[in-house]
């Protein structure tokens, strides 16, 4: 079979694919989006984070027909928690994520309308898939070193709000300080969430936000623990002073744990490379010596 008709075939099987998904799938949002029209502005409305329907015309539209809510979802949800690099949109992760896969498969076509055995069959599909989602796990990689970031910075961010709130300075105000000295996604997001204050937002709803922004679990207590401050009218101060404590004896103890998996990280190298070459060293005259006398 010529790559042509490889080609077409593929091309035929894609537009039978997305016409398949559209008259399936087109009710149940249409659905969605009616019911979306008619409970707007009211208590009870829920609207889905990442949800495509709330996307623009155009070439988004087709974004809306061929890419499921759960992948815009999930999508979203990576770019939130990487913070957004280099201007990175939704509408462009999954474009991304099309146009590798698209590429890729067509590479995979043509080496086995080339006479590709049963190993080209088999990574073809799997290239396929990890070009599908190479875009969700470098945004995942991109998340995990900006948590790690925001980990490490916290418990110094912390002392600076003790300090603050110690002089004389309210929690908002200390917040406000702690955010302008800084540098760095913690200060950032700090930043963003004295501004949804600013706008009318509430003070829970705006550090939940930063907590589901972030998602990192020690950032997460630390709201926990202002939200109960506030409720139950405890001294903001002795909890700054608490959980500072708390954090750094937190970061003492990973830097303690990352010591101590250094030397079975090391194991497996050093066998590799090091122990031949020492055996050669060591062993290897005895041995030729021992060949020799034989001989």
């Amino acid at each position: 079979m010529t790559p042509v008709v490889m080609l077409g075939v593929f091309s035929v099987a894609a537009a039978i694919g997305c016409l398949t998904y559209t008259l399936v799938g087109h009710s149940g949002r249409a659905l969605a989006i009616a019911r979306r029209n008619l409970t707007r502005g009211l208590a009870t409305t829920t609207v889905e984070v990442g949800s495509l329907e709330s996307r623009g015309s155009g070439s988004s539209a087709l974004l809306r027909v061929i890419t499921p809510d759960a992948e815009a979802r999930r999508a979203r949800r990576l770019l939130q928690v990487a913070g957004y690099p280099h201007g990175l949109t939704l509408t462009r992760v999954l474009w991304a994520k099309l146009v590798l896969a698209g590429v890729v498969a067509l590479v995979g076509l043509a080496l086995l309308a080339s006479g590709g055995g049963l190993l080209t069959w088999v990574l073809v599909p799997l290239a396929v898939v990890g070009a599908y989602r190479l875009p969700e796990a470098i945004l995942w990689g991109r998340g995990q070193e900006r948590r790690k970031t925001i980990t490490h910075e916290l418990p110094d961010l912390l002392d600076q709000m003790t300090i603050a709130v110690a002089a004389g300075l309210g929690f908002e105000a200390a917040l406000a300080r702690a955010a302008a000295n800084g540098r760095g996604p913690l200060a950032d997001e700090l930043s963003r969430t004295l501004h949804d204050v600013a706008v009318g937002r509430s003070r829970r709803e705006a550090y939940n936000a930063l907590v589901a922004r972030t998602d990192v679990p020690d950032l997460k207590r630390f709201v926990a623990a202002v939200n109960q401050a506030d409720a139950y009218g405890i001294a903001i101060a002795d909890v700054l002073k608490v959980q500072a404590a708390e954090m750094r004896v937190k970061r003492r103890q990973r830097a303690e744990e990352q010591a101590m998996k250094v030397p079975v990280k090391v194991t497996f190298p050093l066998m590799l490379c090091f122990l031949p070459a020492l055996l050669i060293t060591v062993v290897g005259p005895a041995v030729m010596g021992l060949v020799d006398s034989l001989g």
